[in-house]
């Protein structure tokens, strides 16, 4: 049914007035709408980025997400060393003569590296002596060499298995340091990149490889945990 005209000038003025009023509404709820659609995506993308964090914490991570399969690895069979040099203590800043490239017993400073600590840079590292002390606690160090610290991937990955063992309370499992080694310390055997240490009671364990892998970390620290230490219960 056709919509009568408006007869006179006052009926044409309200109708005019009825249809503007129309045109404000609508145009009032399509702005309430936006509105409503722009907060809700700033809300959901606000929300996403700390659960977007919590599914990529390396902390949720198996260790083999971090790097190579071992498979790939380049690993070289444990070499076996002395386990000589328990609770063997030289004078802070005194240079130990170390027989392996990087050591996995001997000789140390008094003072280990913070059990909070995990991973170093060439800017921080401590001294070999000091991390050795670590070595006679339990820990298991990483030790990198400028051919990793070079390679953005491999070396975040260093990162990523090293803040997987970060802890606020004391942790013999979370006794890992990712720490750089420098050619003025000795040479790694050529070819490898990557190497592996842990002091057990029996023996210090050294283990070379050529690139970085989550899944050897875990493989060594299974077969060579703190608890087989000189000084397992020692931070």
């Amino acid at each position: 049914m056709a919509k009568r005209k408006p007869t006179n000038r006052r009926e044409r003025i309200e109708q005019l007035r009825r249809e503007q009023q129309r045109t404000e509404r609508r145009r009032t709820a399509l702005i309430i709408v936006a509105c409503t659609l722009v907060g809700l995506v700033i809300i959901g993308a606000a929300a996403w980025v700390p659960v977007k964090n919590w599914i990529n914490d390396p902390g949720r991570q198996p260790m083999s997400a971090f790097g190579v399969p071992a498979a790939q690895a380049g690993l070289d069979p444990v070499v076996n060393d002395s386990a000589a040099g328990v609770s063997d203590h030289v004078d802070t800043g005194q240079k130990v003569n170390y027989t392996t490239a990087p050591p996995s017993a001997g000789p140390h400073w008094e003072q280990p590296a913070s059990f909070g600590r995990k991973f170093y840079t060439d800017k921080d590292r401590p001294a070999v002596e000091t991390l050795v002390h670590n070595l006679e606690h339990g820990y298991t160090i990483v030790w990198y060499d400028e051919t990793i610290a070079k390679d953005s991937a491999q070396l975040n990955a260093l990162k990523d298995i090293a803040r997987r063992f970060e802890s606020s309370t004391f942790d013999n499992s979370k006794k890992l340091i990712v720490a750089p080694w420098f050619a003025k310390d000795g040479k790694f055997k050529a070819g490898k990149h990557i190497a592996l240490t842990h002091w057990s009671t029996d023996a210090g364990h050294r283990q070379y490889a050529t690139k970085v892998s989550g899944e050897a970390i875990e493989q060594f620290m299974k077969k060579y945990p703190a608890s087989q230490s000189p000084e397992p219960n020692a931070a």
